[in-house]
């Protein structure tokens, strides 16, 4: 026997000792996670209704393919492959692909899916069912130290979407200087999704981790001094982020639908 059920621990019958609902945030995180992924999924098999001029849905940004709804692409740039991109799946299941690979390596995501969907542990001080444990040295989990570039890659998406922010300062024919509720919304997004960004482990490990005297480097230092002080918040900044962004597209796809009016302040 290994792990949990080892000859060194304990010998109580119990799960665990502890009297509170240790259930409950394991339970709540699995909720909302697996609700994420039903809508995600939905969304980027939907193929449509995710751009009205202005606004361009996270999903689908930044939109490379010829298949893209006409104007959705920035500036009309398709890359060179656009004629392999133009087929019938949507555009988002090629751009999700790194967001989401971003988040799933997430060391503080990783913490949140284990013990929601695995129960690696379900909580401190209870006892998972597993009887053998690896960690992340084997298949598939091994895979997880991919986050540093996925990292990189999230970085570039953040300037497209802070990209779409600000082009979605324009009215429908094109004017500048007109603020939306859409535009706030888009703008929320792409600032929660830089503070998301900011803040993670590898970003803080990148900027100032590998320097053997920050005396030598007052501008990584001062950096690294900031990107700690947004570390302090990852966990909040990871859940407001895909609330943002959930919240971005749903709104995108409502006005594209005519459901909702994006009403201007100006």
């Amino acid at each position: 026997m290994s792990g949990v059920f080892s000859p060194t621990r304990a010998k109580i019958k119990e799960r665990t000792l502890r009297t509170d609902k240790w259930w409950l945030q394991p339970l709540i995180t699995f909720g909302v996670l697996f609700s994420f992924i039903i809508y995600a999924t939905f969304r980027a098999f939907e193929n449509a209704y995710y751009f009205t001029e202005p606004l361009i849905s996270p999903f689908y940004s930044p939109c490379l393919s010829e298949a893209c709804v006409e104007g959705s692409t920035i500036a009309g740039f398709t890359p060179v492959s656009a004629q392999v991109l133009n087929f019938a799946l949507s555009p988002a299941l090629i751009i999700l692909i790194f967001p989401l690979g971003f988040r799933m390596t997430c060391y503080y995501y990783r913490k949140a899916y284990y013990r929601a969907f695995w129960l690696s542990p379900p909580a401190c001080a209870v006892a998972e069912p597993h009887e053998k444990y690896t960690g992340e040295t084997r298949a598939p989990l091994i895979l997880q130290n991919a986050h540093r570039w996925f990292f990189y890659a999230g970085l570039v998406f953040n300037v497209f979407l802070t990209y779409d922010a600000i082009i979605s300062f324009k009215n429908p024919e094109g004017q500048w200087g007109h603020a939306s509720v859409g535009s706030l919304v888009l703008l929320l997004s792409s600032t929660l999704l830089w503070f998301y960004s900011l803040s993670c482990h590898t970003c803080r490990h990148t900027v100032g981790g590998r320097l053997k005297h920050f005396s030598k480097h007052p501008v990584r230092y001062k950096l690294w001094t900031w990107v700690s002080i947004l570390n302090h918040k990852h966990q909040q900044f990871a859940w407001y982020s895909l609330a943002a962004v959930a919240f971005a597209d749903i709104y995108v796809r409502e006005v594209a639908t005519g459901a909702w009016t994006n009403f201007y302040f100006f």
